[in-house]
């Protein structure tokens, strides 16, 4: 599997599934079995609580995380009493989820366990730091459902994406799903001498003149905006959001003579929560979004079965993929 050799290059990468079922958990066994054998050591971290063997939600049986000897895991008190094989304790950490402290841990035998790590970004970088003082060269962050913000460029390296018949038991639906995350995640990154100051930058919307000078537009989010502020966003070369880019305001940019070709700035691809025809529209239209960040997504897995049984045809659904994604895509299950 080429995807192992990518992993290889990046200090962190992160598993982040589409919805739940889509076998995340199953390409994260799959990646840990072959990289036991890199001379690599390998720190596995989570957001949230993965590794269960049962799902609560279709009551369906779920493939639990296996480790190997030299790997280092991070999980709470409670699971670390629970694990299913040897390890050493490296770190007691002060670091308090809602099932105790975080252990840090050595596997000495095989095994398996249950990962449960801080519910926070800053907690899971914090996380990480540990990790990679403790001796880890390479972090493997697995993600709780809708935790995609784990894919940030400021949490993780690099990201591999899981899509399968839990997102839509449709090919065409789940090709047209597929296709807008990979193409939120692939919008262009900001060049320009101020991107680090709207990095500095905590909340609210903010422009960008002509001058490349910045200032905030005293609106706090996308949620407040309204017909008044039309004129200070026809005013601004680009629009920085430091925030959630929201439906909302992306209908309100394409029902406005004049301003649909601001160019917008967001932090990374995980701050855009618009629908998929919402943001077609607006760039064919004539609009433009950029990032601060641009996440580097790597591979995309795909799981051809659905909670409730369904099966898709798998050669089938990757070829629809691969029309529309130029990126190595993978049935785990296959290889």
């Amino acid at each position: 599997m080429p995807i192992l050799n990518e992993i290889l290059k990046y200090k962190s990468v992160a598993i982040v599934g589409m919805a739940k079922n889509t076998g995340k958990t199953v390409c994260l066994n799959y990646v840990l079995s072959r990289l036991r054998d890199s001379t690599k050591i390998i720190g596995v971290t989570s957001i949230g609580i993965d590794g269960e063997n049962n799902d609560n939600v279709f009551n369906t049986h779920k493939p639990e995380i296996v480790f190997y000897e030299g790997m280092f895991i991070v999980t709470s008190e409670l699971h670390y009493r629970d694990r299913r094989l040897g390890a050493e304790v490296y770190d007691l950490s002060n670091q308090k989820t809602s099932l105790g402290r975080l252990v840090y841990s050595k596997v000495v035998n095989q095994g398996k366990a249950l990962i449960s790590g801080p519910a926070t970004t800053k907690g899971l970088l914090k996380s990480m730091d540990n990790l990679y003082r403790l001796g880890a060269e390479i972090c493997i962050v697995d993600g709780a459902l809708s935790r995609k913000s784990i894919a940030s460029p400021a949490i993780t390296n690099a990201m591999v994406l899981a899509t399968g018949a839990a997102v839509s038991a449709n090919i065409n639906q789940l090709v047209y799903q597929t296709k807008y995350t990979y193409d939120l995640i692939k919008i262009e990154q900001l060049h320009s001498n101020n991107v680090e100051e709207l990095k500095e930058t905590e909340e609210g919307i903010w422009k960008i003149d002509r001058n490349n000078d910045i200032s905030y537009l005293g609106i706090k989010s996308c949620l407040s905006i309204n017909q008044s502020h039309y004129k200070s966003i026809c005013e601004a070369e680009s629009i920085f959001i430091n925030g959630a880019l929201t439906d909302k305001f992306l209908k309100f940019l394409i029902n406005q003579k004049g301003i649909i070709e601001k160019q917008i700035i967001v932090r990374d691809f995980t701050k855009i929560f618009a629908k998929a025809e919402t943001f077609y529209n607006y760039l064919k239209l004539g609009g433009n979004i950029k990032v601060l960040d641009k996440t580097n997504l790597i591979a995309i897995t795909v799981n051809p079965t659905s909670p409730s049984g369904y099966v898709l045809n798998s050669t089938e659904l990757i070829s629809a993929l691969k029309e529309k994604i130029d990126l190595p895509i993978y049935d785990i299950k296959k290889l």
